[in-house]
């Protein structure tokens, strides 16, 4: 509202004391819109700035969920400290990642079961002391480590290889912790049987290679899949998300609720793959692998633990009581509620197990050696 003119003003000087307030008037509200038309521009570059890394976010989630799960294996790494690193043999190269250096406790060496990778660990190792030691390597063929399709990938031949890795970046200049997970359990009993001297103690997680007492409900599968000569799909090796997702089932007791976008992207991940995945499959079910870890099971003289799922359904876990019944002297710790994906749905405890058992070794080491002197 415009105050009343002045009394003392003329009617002309009135009506232009007025004209000349209504001007001030518009031209404050000019100002004003004015003002409030920079504010929404201001909010609209705001909204917008925001709002093209989110559309970012959801194309890839939408269109490359594959891109989207190495993103997440990158920051995951970069958060946990992990650095990824090459070690190169006569022509043949390595891929691993590893954190802190050597120090009191022996390092560890991590060996991922069939068809994953390094990051398969990253769950436990957000876990484990920063100060430990701690490399995961890609195993033979798998990830960055280089494939060929003359190399060995029986368990003998794998094997092999993870000396040549050991032996390329030295780290058995001082007696290693090893932990092996699956197909990579196998690996790392055989490893022990066959270089003891290179090994402080040894965790076998869910192997496999073993003759269990029980048959698992993978095993019921693959006698199926032997009777149609391979005209099935082997269950470990998904080329659709239906298939994936009956995967995750089977190889975890812990139901995880895994987006339709994420199970395409995993198998996206995995289908260049597929023909090497099923080569290595063959190798390690071959006449010559199938039971390694049992044949050398007696040959291991390194401390051993061994973790299981009880309710593993890919290898039973009465592999764990043959185990224990040919090696009376090593610690077993079964989980429960717990099923053959071990690090991923148990990553805490285990991580926990892991520690426990090489403080322990050190401990009664430090006994010993206090005793003879």
């Amino acid at each position: 509202m415009l105050p009343d003119p002045p009394l003392s003003l003329t009617l002309f000087e009135s009506d232009l004391y007025i004209c000349s307030l209504i001007a001030e008037q518009q031209r404050v509200d000019k100002t004003g819109v004015a003002m409030d038309q920079d504010m929404m521009n201001m909010f609209a570059i705001a909204a917008g700035t925001l709002a093209i890394p989110l559309l970012l976010f959801m194309a890839s989630f939408m269109l490359w969920p594959s891109s989207l799960i190495k993103v997440y294996y990158w920051y995951w790494r970069r958060t946990l400290g992990l650095q990824v690193r090459y070690a190169d043999c006569g022509g043949y190269r390595f891929c691993y990642s590893h954190r802190g250096k050597p120090g009191l406790r022996p390092s560890i060496l991590m060996l991922h079961d069939f068809s994953a990778h390094k990051d398969t660990w990253l769950p436990m190792l957000k876990y484990l002391p920063k100060h430990l030691h701690l490399l995961c390597v890609d195993m033979p063929g798998h990830e960055g480590t280089t494939r060929t399709s003359t190399d060995d990938y029986s368990v003998q031949g794998q094997v092999k290889r993870i000396r040549q890795f050991v032996e390329a970046i030295r780290l058995n200049r001082k007696p290693f912790h090893m932990v092996g997970t699956s197909m990579g359990g196998t690996v790392a009993g055989v490893y022990a049987a066959c270089h003891p001297s290179d090994l402080y103690s040894l965790t076998l997680i869910c192997p496999v290679g073993l003759k269990n007492q029980s048959e698992s409900k993978f095993d019921s599968q693959m006698h199926d899949v032997e009777h149609s000569q391979y005209t099935l799909n082997i269950p470990l090796i998904p080329s659709t998300p239906e298939e994936m997702e009956e995967m995750l089932k089977l190889c975890s007791h812990v139901r995880f609720r895994v987006p339709q976008q994420i199970l395409q992207g995993l198998v996206d991940v995995r289908i260049p793959h597929n023909d090497f995945y099923h080569e290595v499959f063959m190798e390690i079910m071959s006449e010559n692998s199938k039971y390694a870890l049992h044949e050398h099971m007696q040959q291991i003289t390194t401390p051993l633990q061994v973790i299981w799922g009880k309710q593993d359904q890919v290898v039973d876990v009465s592999g764990a009581a043959v185990l224990a019944e040919a090696l009376p002297h090593c610690r077993v710790d079964l989980l429960e509620n717990c099923g053959h994906s071990v690090v991923m749905e148990r990553p805490r405890q285990t991580a926990k197990l892991i520690l426990e058992f090489i403080i322990s070794q050190q401990s009664t080491e430090s006994t010993s050696t206090k005793k003879k002197s």
